[in-house]
């Protein structure tokens, strides 16, 4: 999940353009992007986009919220083979998702999937839901990824934003360690200058310093760069590689920290490594 893509499900144009992009996943919109008049039409689109694209892209809809009365028909329609699972958008609680959850289960039961089939990624868009950030990341087992929405974040506070980013740089902190400390996947918010990609480059160095693993992106223009950055880096792997071996070398002469070749050597620079090896792998696999 180094790339989460935007597609309004309603402008057919957008949709065919993004089998052409190399976004990880593709989050087809039902909600913000879409009038009220086209909802199902989006619906349509995403029952045909699935039933077509659905082996070889991972889709999740951003379905609407349990307040906006197009909640059942999202989720009612679009649990289908070819959608991994949703986007709830304005989560505030895990009161929110846990009920989601239950809606899902209950589907899942009626139409004959296994329970658990469809996942969740919340969307961290407002005050509260960020002082209940693991509230929501422990609301429900489906949930395996967590994104920050910095617009509907703002305008909830109150707050202005700002040239360097300040007014969400709390939120984005407590959003990585809240999911990080859970075990689920936090994802970085959109970058709202989707023509700077000078600006992008610098908000994807302090998203990979502040512990995401991936970005929602609005623009197609922006994926290079953020497929790049969330990707382990040519340095990266040779050092991971070389730190699991020399960490192999120091636990075969019976040390569980040492110094070797003017390096520390120890378990959280060899878990570390684990993770980087195990990402590109990832990333290999998925090129293939």
């Amino acid at each position: 999940m180094r790339s989460l893509m935007f597609v309004p499900a309603h402008n057919n144009r957008l949709l065919e353009s993004s089998l052409k992009r190399d976004a990880d996943v593709l989050l087809l919109d039902i909600e913000d992007s879409v009038p009220e008049v086209d909802k199902q039409f989006a619906r349509e689109n995403i029952k045909l986009f699935a039933k077509e694209f659905g082996d070889s892209r991972i889709i999740f809809p951003r379905v609407n919220d349990r307040e906006s009365g197009e909640l059942l028909k999202d989720a009612y329609q679009l649990t289908i083979t070819g959608v991994e699972g949703f986007v709830y958008p304005k989560a505030t609680k895990g009161e929110d998702i846990y009920f989601f959850g239950k809606l899902l289960e209950t589907i899942e039961y009626e139409k004959g999937f296994p329970i658990g089939t469809f996942k969740i990624i919340p969307l961290i868009e407002t005050a509260g839901a960020v002082v209940n950030i693991q509230d929501i990341c422990n609301a429900c087992s489906r949930v395996i990824a967590v994104a920050f929405g910095c617009e509907d974040y703002v305008t909830d506070l109150q707050g202005k934003h700002d040239v360097d980013g300040n007014s969400i740089f709390i939120a984005r902190s407590l959003i990585a360690m809240g999911a990080r400390a859970n075990g689920v996947i936090p994802i970085d918010t959109v970058h709202i200058k989707v023509h700077d990609l000078v600006d992008l480059e610098k908000n994807l160095i302090l998203g990979r310093q502040l512990g995401f693993e991936g970005m929602l992106v609005l623009n197609p223009k922006e994926l290079p760069l953020v497929n790049r950055y969330y990707s382990p880096s040519a340095d990266e792997i040779c050092w991971a590689e070389e730190m699991f071996a020399l960490f192999e070398e120091a636990r075969q002469e019976g040390k569980g920290v040492a110094v070797k070749d003017g390096k520390f050597i120890g378990p959280p620079m060899r878990k570390m490594a684990e993770k980087i090896l195990r990402k590109r792998d990832i990333i290999l696999n998925r090129m293939k």
